[in-house]
């Protein structure tokens, strides 16, 4: 190549060029997104003052992460739509890792939550641990996440009527408020039914992306116009006008339980955004990365935390709506966070006079409108696994704190993982074709007979149960002389701990009738392994065959010396094709 040639050759593009490109508004697309962050501003202010009620602290906290969030999630995020501001999932996580801490202290505590939870997200993914979430199987957080729903209408029922319920669970204070209809308030009712109603009625009409506004100002104005007793968002505290300075609280507000639900927050934070990723296509069909969408996020919480806001995440319905806006980059979501920013200075003083039960109708429909009965009736008949797994997760999920029911949920995924590596093991033989063309496969025998060669290929996971289903479905060497087994193994680069204790002992159970085991298509990987000095000691009876780039051709060559070493009949070898 002449030098002309490879001065004019384009350079191949780094991550942070291609980073800043994508970063870069567009002339084309400012107009689009404009609009659409316009659009997703007014939807988020009262969305944000709801989950502020849902984590049990002032609305303002909510307020705050609705502008901050974006903002500072947005530019990171490799799912260009996708929107990082309050989510229900999370400001419920954050309830219940603060259901001990005291009025005066819930604030700072919530902050300190915040921030820890960025941290791990960011953490998160600079390990790149993103590879992790597929573990998590759809069951499992469609359980998580129904129960999530059903703990977030329940637990706004003592709101929506006015009073004060009894209980240490979402579902327990709900019977508590419908057993007890003297003690509502009447005024309060209206307003939440009203708020639900508008709700409701245009839910399905141009003005739905306004029905959350309208819910929140209509029953508030007639409130305040009749003076009604209903409780209003400056009763839970101070508002402060304007916009919030950088700050962290007192350091006493740091608890060991703060991290503890810092840890459940990150983990719903995280599988929920994985989840909004795979929703949410890029425009220019670039490929999602879980683990910068996780540092994104985590940018998003600790930012939030030095502005006294409460936890963000993807958020599904917000990023729906950026894109049935007609959002075309990531500028949408920060414009979004923008303009909640013109309204917080514009509108600070309004926000203490609006109705509390107009939150609370906010978040019920929210969370009724999240449920997916058709999903959830589908994985009911999808088989014994998948439905245990959903319903054990959600009881915990109603029964139990988040963070034990988070536990629950992880402890099933695992459970279900290794269920499927035990069951989805498929061992199968190989037998020649009399044309020569390849193969056929057929069930593994039972047993061993003398002086046969069987050829074995296995399907499916080795790793922990997954070995012992091999160990129960390999031939029986019992009172076999003078045979031998040839093991398929190829396309693997790993294997575990207990496969090489089954091919040991199994090795030796050969070795015992004069018999033989042989490994083939052995990648490198696997060879290096196996070649350490202490495998080697323990595994010196089995035969090793590489993998060579002709399918078949180790397994052809181990079948080959098999067979040359044998007494009887011979039989044709695979075909190598």
């Amino acid at each position: 190549m002449s030098g002309e040639e490879a001065r004019g050759s384009p350079r191949p593009a780094t991550p942070l060029l291609r980073w800043s490109r994508s970063v870069r508004p567009r002339r084309e697309n400012l107009r689009a997104d404009l609009v659409a962050g316009l659009t997703g501003a007014v939807s988020a202010v009262p969305d944000g003052m709801a989950c502020g009620l849902l984590a049990g602290v002032s609305p303002v906290h909510g307020l705050y992460a609705t502008f901050v969030g974006p903002i500072a999630g947005g530019p990171g995020a490799s799912t260009q739509l996708m929107r990082v501001t309050t989510t229900s999932a999370a400001a419920l996580a954050a309830a219940s890792a603060l259901e001990g801490v005291s009025g005066a202290d819930r604030s700072g505590a919530l902050v300190w939550l915040t921030l820890l939870a960025g941290v791990l997200m960011a953490v998160a993914g600079a390990l790149k641990l993103g590879r992790y979430v597929r573990f998590v199987s759809q069951s499992v957080m469609l359980g998580f996440l129904t129960g999530l729903a059903l703990n977030i209408a329940f637990g706004q029922l003592d709101d929506l009527t006015g009073t004060t319920a009894h209980g240490s669970l979402a579902l327990v204070k709900a019977w508590d408020v419908v057993s007890h209809p003297g003690l509502w308030s009447w005024p309060s009712v209206a307003a939440g039914v009203s708020a639900l109603a508008i709700l409701v009625t245009l839910s399905r009409t141009r003005f739905s992306q306004l029905s959350a506004v309208l819910a929140l100002v209509v029953p508030t104005l007639l409130v305040v116009l009749t003076g009604a007793g209903v409780a209003r968002v400056h009763d839970t505290g101070e508002i402060p006008q304007g916009v919030p300075l950088p700050s962290l609280p007192a350091f006493s507000d740091l608890s060991s339980g703060v991290f503890v639900g810092a840890v459940t927050v990150a983990f719903v934070v995280l599988v929920q955004g994985a989840g909004v990723a795979e929703a949410a296509p890029n425009p220019d069909g670039s490929r999602s990365r879980t683990n910068l969408d996780f540092g994104a996020q985590g940018a998003a919480n600790i930012a939030c935390g030095f502005f006294g806001a409460q936890p963000v995440g993807a958020s599904i319905s917000a990023t729906a709506l950026n894109i049935t806006a007609g959002a075309r980059s990531r500028w949408a979501s920060i414009f979004a966070g923008g303009w909640v920013l013109v309204f917080l200075v514009a509108l600070s003083g309004v926000v203490g006079t609006v109705a509390m039960p107009t939150l609370a109708a906010i978040l019920v429909y929210a969370a009724l409108s999240s449920l997916r009965p058709r999903q959830v009736r589908t994985l009911l008949y999808a088989g014994s696994t998948p439905a245990i797994a959903l319903v054990v997760t959600f009881v915990a999920t109603l029964l139990l704190p988040v963070a034990a029911a988070v536990g629950v949920g992880v402890i099933v995924s695992l459970l279900l993982q290794l269920n499927r590596e035990a069951v989805d093991l498929r061992v199968v033989r190989l037998l020649p074709r009399p044309d020569g063309a390849g193969p056929v496969e057929r069930p593994a025998p039972r047993t061993l007979h003398d002086h046969e060669v069987v050829v074995l290929d296995v399907y499916g996971s080795l790793f922990y149960a997954g070995a012992r289903t091999l160990q129960r479905q390999l031939p029986d060497p019992a009172g076999a002389t003078d045979a031998a087994v040839v093991l398929r193994l190829r396309g693997r680069t790993t294997l575990g701990a207990t496969f090489f204790v089954v091919i040991a002992q199994y090795a030796d159970q050969l070795e015992a009738g004069g018999n033989r085991l042989y490994l083939s298509g052995l990648s490198a990987e696997v060879l290096h392994v196996w070649e350490s000095r202490v495998l080697a000691e323990h595994l010196a009876n089995v035969r090793l065959y590489p993998a060579t780039d002709v399918v078949l051709g180790s397994t052809h060559a181990a079948w080959l010396d098999a067979r040359a070493r044998r007494v009887g009949r011979p039989d044709e070898p695979p075909s190598a094709g």
